[in-house]
């Protein structure tokens, strides 16, 4: 049996017996819990699936075959197997081993994801191609039931049911997606996993299966007809797929066999495969409410996770939270909708305090969005918790549904900014761009949790579209304040300090990283608090602008479409000089995984880098005064 830090590729594989593959299987969970225990990562999802990623790479050839994983958190095996197993030590770090499937790591790597439910999508892709090119390989989606709630994938599968075109899709169904799966979807799986019909029909056909290939046809007659005469017809079937299943994810010998016998098929299957997430790890594997999907480091035999969050601390998503919940118990109109984000929203208490106004819609951010815009239009007060990230998939429901009709919904941006290991798909930075040039649309960002409770109470009373920001990370909260909420008029910057040679403008957490250098550094700035961003404070920025001092504009979101943009448009549109204004903010590019101090250095935004451009801008300030003075001795000497 070769180490893991030997292995170069799958193919070693082929040459493994079943009790092998099965030791190899328990050789990687093994070093999985243990790797992921010092360097955090995805823990439960990847647990699930080690069988059945040795058994796919058994029986299929990668990278000729084309392996297409949703998502792809659960992609670690597939990495073992595919030669990274020395680099798990930089997992989800700056510059080291992506979390996620990446098309520069390896060959056997086809596509790059990170948002659910577009592998079918994809995968069609890959179909069409082979076919057009006569070209002969198999091409393996593995989506989650999860995922498979998300309307991309049912989209993609009715396609690709109607084309009748070659394609095995790999349901990974283990009844979570982040948190517990909901939905009638979830319910039919279910019932498809513990109906009697079902599990005598797969004892059946699971021993057909076992026929020799010279018995292919008369295999799958008699298949085809166990089915039929057991059961119904399932909502596969009915779009085009042969089904089969469920079967155990856990034991490889089944998982082989019935590969290679849908391999022999000419048509679109379905494979459902029943899998345990966090399986072989008893904190992971008993995880209900989704602790366990993605985790920092922990202490290997107690399940302990090693990061404390200081007692005055609290994670902005739960600072939201607790505010949404203060006010809906005020407001009964109030209610909370998340798109398969319970726990990482941290609305957990919210749902169990007020259960009848607590929305899990399933991973259908489209639909969450549009659906909350018909709560609100019926007299509702409708609050959307969504990831920065996966808010860009409802952009034409903002725009369609909610902001041409002028809807009153709240939406929380979670995870604005930098997000750190998740790296590119999930960085929260295009979503000012997204929305800004949207009309109807307000967008503002707390610098800290007491800003943040009066925004949440300031947006529900103003009954306006209104999208506020918030950031990864934990910020000051006392929970036991019960101070009073205090509107916040709309479209109003705050001045935290007073100075005379320069000008700062930025937001969100920001500010108390840019106060911070300003102390630091003995730095004569003025510092504003820019917490709305749509609509801009006008009257100040007049003010700012017109006092001819040079204005440095922070911001940890794409520099085109943002803050930045509208400042620029706003002296543009009022004649005002903006000669003087510089930016820091993300430039035209994609944002890579790491430390958020590493990313900040890459990306121009951290303090030696503010330091240079304020020595820089301060500098062209010196110059100016200087050429305006000998102006003015010239011009005084040519007129006596």
């Amino acid at each position: 049996m070769k180490e893991l830090t030997e292995i170069e590729n799958p193919s070693f594989l082929k040459d493994l017996s079943i009790d092998e593959l099965n030791e190899l299987s328990a050789n990687i969970r093994e070093f999985l819990i243990n790797s992921l225990s010092k360097t955090g990562g995805h823990l439960a999802p990847n647990l699930g699936v080690v069988e059945l990623t040795i058994a796919l790479h058994k029986a299929f050839n990668s990278p000729n075959d084309k392996l297409i994983w949703d998502v792809g958190h659960q992609t670690y095996t597939h990495k073992i197997l595919t030669g990274r197993t020395q680099f798990f030590n930089s997992l989800r770090k700056y510059k080291g081993l992506s979390g996620f499937p990446k098309l520069s790591e390896s060959e056997h790597d086809v596509w790059e994801t990170g948002h659910s439910s577009t592998s079918i999508s994809a995968a069609a892709g890959f179909v069409y191609s082979r076919d057009y090119k006569n070209e002969d390989h198999h091409v393996i989606p593995i989506i989650g039931d999860g995922a498979l709630t998300g309307g991309m994938a049912f989209e993609a599968l009715n396609h690709l049911g109607h084309s009748g075109k070659r394609v095995i899709v790999i349901l990974n169904d283990n009844e979570m997606s982040i948190s517990k799966n909901v939905g009638a979807f979830t319910r039919m799986l279910n019932h498809m996993r513990t109906s009697k019909k079902f599990k005598r029909a797969k004892r059946i056909s699971s021993s057909v299966l076992s026929v020799e290939s010279h018995l292919f046809d008369l295999t799958k007659r008699v298949k085809e007809s166990i089915k039929t005469f057991m059961m119904a017809r399932n909502i596969f079937e009915d779009m085009g797929f042969t089904y089969y299943g469920p079967i155990n994810g856990h034991e490889i010998s089944e998982l082989i066999s019935t590969f290679d016998y849908c391999k022999q098929l000419n048509e679109p299957v379905i494979i459902h495969v029943v899998t345990k997430k966090g399986h072989g790890y008893e904190p992971a594997a008993t995880d209900q409410v989704g602790v366990w999907h993605g985790v920092g480091p922990y202490e290997l035999e107690t399940g302990k996770f090693l990061k404390k969050i200081d007692e005055n601390k609290r994670s902005w998503s739960k600072v939201i939270s607790e505010a949404l919940l203060r006010l809906a118990k005020i407001d009964e109109r109030i209610v909370a909708i998340t798109p398969a984000m319970k726990n990482g929203s941290a609305l957990n208490q919210f749902a169990e305090e007020l259960p009848d106004r607590f929305i899990d819609v399933g991973i259908a951010e489209q639909h969450a969005i549009t659906f909350a815009g018909g709560l609100a239009i019926s007299g509702m007060k409708p609050f959307v918790s969504i990831y920065s990230t996966f808010l860009q998939r409802a952009y034409d429901q903002v725009s369609h549904d909610l902001a041409r009709q002028n809807l009153p919904v709240v939406v929380g941006i979670d995870r604005s900014g930098i997000v750190g290991g998740d790296g590119e798909t999930h960085q929260g930075i295009f979503d000012i761009a997204m929305l800004r040039h949207i009309p109807n649309v307000n967008i503002i960002m707390p610098r800290n949790a007491r800003e943040a409770f009066n925004m949440l109470y300031s947006a529900f009373n103003r009954n306006e579209l209104t999208f506020i920001r918030y950031p990864r990370g934990n910020t000051f909260f006392d929970i036991e304040d019960d101070f009073k909420f205090q509107m916040i008029k709309k479209g109003t910057w705050t001045t935290v300090k007073e100075g005379n040679e320069l000008i700062f403008i930025t937001y969100g957490p920001s500010v108390d990283y840019i106060a911070d250098i300003i102390k630091k550094h003995h730095l004569n700035a003025t510092l504003i608090n820019a917490r709305s961003i749509k609509p801009l404070d006008k009257q100040l920025l007049k003010k700012l602008l017109r006092s001819n001092l040079p204005i440095i504009i922070f911001e940890e979101a794409i520099k085109i479409g943002g803050l930045n943009s509208a400042i620029l448009e706003f002296a543009s549109d009022y004649k005002l000089r903006s000669d003087h204004i510089y930016s820091l903010g993300i430039g035209d590019a994609f944002v890579p995984q790491g430390d958020k101090k590493f990313v900040y250095k890459d990306l121009n935004l951290d303090e030696d880098a503010i330091l240079m451009l304020v020595e820089l801008a301060l500098l062209n300030k010196k110059n100016e005064e200087s050429k305006e003075k000998k102006d003015t001795v010239l011009w005084q000497k040519r007129n006596g």
